[in-house]
């Protein structure tokens, strides 16, 4: 099979010359392509002196966008995702295309403890795996990890969810459960990236609510629903049981707590139904 190697690279002059290197030494019949997503930096010329085809985005478009670039330009029956920061280590791309010689669609590099950047995104990634895990019924290990190998054809069939910023490794490992596509986990060590990273505390942090309802929305949003309408109704229930015992009346809280437990569950049921719609074979 043909390879294709795709790195999404925005001013990763410092660290993209290393990446492609050890790429074409360790997988030297592979297509390496980078998508300079509108850098300031020397990023093209040292990715094309190491070696690999630069497409370059007229202005930065974010990660997603990127990957949706390289997914369309990259012309390999297999196409491995990789960041340009140096964190991964190209010597595992072996490791992931044996996997999916056994069978799988995709195969995600599951970093292990000590490979997180921080204590926070750390523990914000083992929430986003459990409920990853709950929604699906499957175990995911690393559901961010931006380090995986995929079958192309299957791959671009979800290009049109793929959002243009961080958050593609969500978006894809969700949609391909969701289609009932196999996907398996390897254990990588992620190294300490190269360079400065481009995430932001006060603006990614407002993306973690975001990413647990994407999370939802993109599987089975009425596993998420159900529960919190279940919840406010037996809220709303053992409000009306202490205000009926107390006081023999049924306030507007319990009526309150009632009525956004069936708005929940009803928004639950419509949510389920767009996403049915959302997986409707294009063919």
């Amino acid at each position: 099979m043909k390879i294709s190697v795709v790195l999404p690279a925005k001013n990763e002059a410092a660290a993209i010359g290393i990446t492609v290197s050890a790429i074409r030494q360790h997988i030297p019949q592979a297509e390496v392509l980078v998508v300079n997503d509108g850098s300031t930096d020397e990023t093209s010329a040292v990715a094309e002196r190491a070696g690999a085809k630069v497409i370059s985005h007229p202005y930065g478009k974010g990660n997603g966008a990127a990957i949706k670039t390289g997914a369309r330009a990259a012309s390999g029956e297999v196409i491995v995702f990789m960041d340009a920061d140096g964190q991964h280590d190209p010597a595992d791309i072996h490791r992931l295309l044996a996997r999916l010689d056994e069978g799988y669609d995709m195969v995600v590099g599951a970093r292990q403890k000590g490979s997180q950047a921080s204590v926070g995104r750390g523990l914000a990634n083992g929430l986003y795996n459990h409920l990853a895990s709950y929604m699906t019924g499957h175990r995911v290990e690393d559901l961010t990890s931006g380090f995986r190998a995929v079958r192309a054809d299957k791959f671009r069939e979800f290009l049109y969810l793929l959002p243009n910023g961080f958050s593609y490794p969500t978006t894809s490992t969700m949609a391909f459960f969701r289609a009932g596509h196999s996907v398996a986990y390897e254990p990588i060590h992620a190294a300490r990236r190269i360079g400065k990273s481009h995430i932001r505390l006060l603006r990614d942090g407002a993306r973690f609510l975001l990413i647990i309802f994407k999370i939802g929305s993109l599987y089975s949003p009425l596993k998420l629903f159900a529960p919190l309408a279940l919840l406010l109704f037996a809220l709303a229930t053992g409000w009306y049981g202490y205000t009926y015992t107390h006081m023999n009346r049924f306030t507007n809280m319990s009526v309150l707590l009632y009525v956004g437990s069936v708005m929940v569950f009803l928004m639950g049921l419509i949510s389920e139904q767009i996403t049915a719609l959302m997986y409707q074979d294009k063919g």
